[in-house]
């Protein structure tokens, strides 16, 4: 199968300036990205889209090619699908799977990538793979809107008095993975397409970064996790 892989990186981010290449334990954010891509023994070409010089120049440094998306393209309210479809239309080559690396959930590795693929390759009614982890602890039971006068309404009918261990297990989206076949990514314009499944990875490298908040925890879960994954 041939495996495009797409990391968007533009370079307006607001809530974290130049996130895309900050750097995160030994290297840019960006970095992570594109090094669980070239650890994949599946993955057939690797794109780097962005708006910004900086970043384009960031991602040549570490291996990875470059398309340059028009700046309408990058703006805060862009949809990841229309730059997605851009870079396709650029490369002018065929792809049975489109893989979206978000810089911002950097703790994956290529064995994780090639995990995801696999999934396409056995089983056929399979047109979309999603990365998950498992929510113990933050769980709909014990969340609530708020009414008049901060009336505490639960979000679930069921579950509030409930023990932990007795709810039914929910699925968190990690931004780690989404990948779809490009058939079906062109047909419904989404990464979240119907027929999907999910790969569960494990709940303790959560780190999607969106706030410097996000990131002072993400670089302390890297050290752990670099130590735990060295060999992929």
């Amino acid at each position: 199968m041939k495996v495009l892989v797409v990391i968007p990186a533009r370079g307006g981010s607001k809530g974290v300036p130049k996130k895309n290449i900050k750097i995160l334990g030994d290297k840019p954010l960006l970095a992570h990205a594109i090094d669980c891509a070239k650890a994949s023994k599946k993955a057939t070409r690797i794109i780097v889209s962005t708006d910004c010089e900086e970043i384009a120049a960031v991602s040549k440094e570490y291996g990875s090619e470059v398309i340059l998306r028009p700046t309408d393209l990058a703006t805060d309210t862009s949809n990841v699908v229309t730059a997605v479809e851009h870079v396709y239309q650029e490369l002018k080559d065929e792809f049975d799977i489109i893989v979206l690396l978000q810089p911002t959930s950097p703790l994956r590795t290529g064995l994780d990538l090639d995990n995801v693929i696999s999934f396409f390759e056995n089983d056929a009614n399979i047109q979309g793979v999603i990365s998950v982890i498992p929510m113990d602890d933050t769980h709909p039971a014990r969340m609530y809107n708020l009414g008049i006068n901060n009336e505490m309404i639960p979000f679930l009918e069921y579950g509030e008095t409930a023990r932990r261990q007795d709810l039914d297990p929910v699925y968190y989206r990690n931004g780690c993975f989404y990948a779809v076949r490009t058939t079906t990514f062109f047909n419904e314009k989404s990464f979240m397409v119907a027929n999907k499944t999910a790969y569960v990875m494990d709940a303790d490298w959560l780190a999607n970064i969106d706030t410097p908040r996000d990131f002072k925890i993400a670089e302390i879960l890297y050290k752990d996790w670099k130590n735990e994954n060295s060999n992929y």
